[in-house]
């Protein structure tokens, strides 16, 4: 096994939640994440807005953020008012909020997503069918923006498209660095297409990606290596979740899987890997986590129901280098700051997660209302 190289805290050398660390180029000014959270709220075009702007701005204070899944092209698409990277528009439009988190001296990557078969007729260019590795439908219905529909059964890719898709994650990097994002996170987990193709439940492909655990991993290999020539590995962050069943995945031996995908993500040097950490509903075989996070040698942040003492504790324990809050984050946006203080948390409204207008999205309050108001200058101004 690999012996595990924690590169922040080696380079650091101070073991506190708060504390400044490096990630891949860059220095933050602490181990606190945004972790990448759907809001739908786009505008039309799929492009993101000055309210966008504005909300991930009164969040510039954490060591970076990590936006929402945003497409890498009009076929991965799964939800209405989710954001996209595939048109000059929608660079235009990122790029404010962008510059707006700079001036506050934040940093910022975008999370190229691909949602596959977790979508809809309704949502899809020409009312085409939703692709995936597999004609295996996930269960449940999905909102199509006027109402909930049944998911339907998927077209599998053909071999002869994959590479269209790894080249449209490429292209999506390459759009995120125009806007000036400070690097892109690659969404292969929550069962979207990424995840699809690494586990058995959702991928029963016969060709060279499908079957063997080295065959599933292949399609993201070749998307991080796309990702990679275009950021460079020290830009470039992976999202896995091996344990979650969320949109109906299950592996038969997930330690095999993502062990292996792990292993073969160590080539590139990447930035970080950033792992949801949830056990509840579990998707198959019990999992050591601690494996993944031995066997992965660079950055390690962990995500899943972390409050300010257990994760604490996991970056003084060496569990994780950062750690990543999603609810917190929602409610509020000076969490950093909340922590430092030992204050107390707003509470959010789960009512308001998504889609909507300001309230519940950028109306909750700060500690120092002097650092709202200077976060709201600066997104009008960008």
């Amino acid at each position: 096994m690999n012996e595990p190289h924690h590169a922040c805290a080696a380079d650091e050398g101070i073991y506190d939640l708060l504390a400044p660390a490096a990630l891949g180029r860059y220095r933050l000014r602490n181990r606190i994440v945004m972790a990448p959270m759907t809001r739908n709220r786009a505008g039309p075009g799929n492009a993101a807005t000055a309210g966008t702007a504005l909300y991930y701005a009164q969040r510039a204070s954490a060591g970076f953020i990590v936006t929402e899944g945003t497409q890498v092209s009009s076929r991965g698409v799964g939800y209405p008012n989710t954001p996209g990277i595939h048109s000059q528009t929608q660079v235009n439009a990122w790029r404010r909020t962008v510059d707006a988190v700079h001036t506050l001296g934040g940093r910022i990557f975008l999370q190229l997503w691909h949602v596959g078969r977790i979508s809809h007729p309704a949502l899809q260019p020409g009312g085409e069918l939703p692709v995936a590795p597999s004609a295996l439908p996930a269960h449940g219905k999905i909102y199509t923006g006027r109402e909930l529909q049944p998911m339907l059964t998927p077209r599998a890719l053909d071999s002869d498209e994959i590479a269209g898709v790894v080249a449209e994650f490429r292209t999506g990097a390459d759009n995120a660095l125009a806007a000036g994002f400070d690097g892109v996170e690659i969404h292969a987990a929550n069962g979207y297409l990424i995840d699809q193709f690494l586990r058995d439940g959702s991928n029963r492909r016969t060709d060279a990606y499908g079957g063997t655990v080295e065959n599933r991993v292949r399609f993201l290999l070749e998307v991080t290596e796309s990702v990679v020539q275009v950021c460079g590995a020290d830009r470039v962050g992976v999202r896995l979740s091996p344990l979650s069943a969320y949109n109906s995945m299950a592996d038969t031996a997930p330690q095999a899987t993502f062990g292996h995908a792990v292993e073969a993500l160590n080539r590139y040097r990447l930035a970080y890997l950033h792992v949801v950490e949830v056990t509840e509903p579990q998707a198959g075989p019990a999992f050591d986590l601690a494996i993944l996070r031995q066997r992965f040698r660079g950055s390690y942040i962990a995500n899943g129901g972390y409050d300010y003492a257990r994760a604490q504790s996991a970056i003084v324990s060496g569990t994780a280098d950062f750690v990543a809050f999603g609810q917190y984050y929602i409610a509020n946006p000076d969490l950093a700051e909340r922590f430092a203080a030992g204050a107390a948390l707003n509470t959010a409204d789960p009512s308001r997660y998504y889609g909507g207008d300001a309230c519940g999205y950028t109306d909750y309050p700060f500690l120092d209302p002097r650092q709202g108001e200077q976060a709201a200058r600066l997104a009008a101004a960008a």
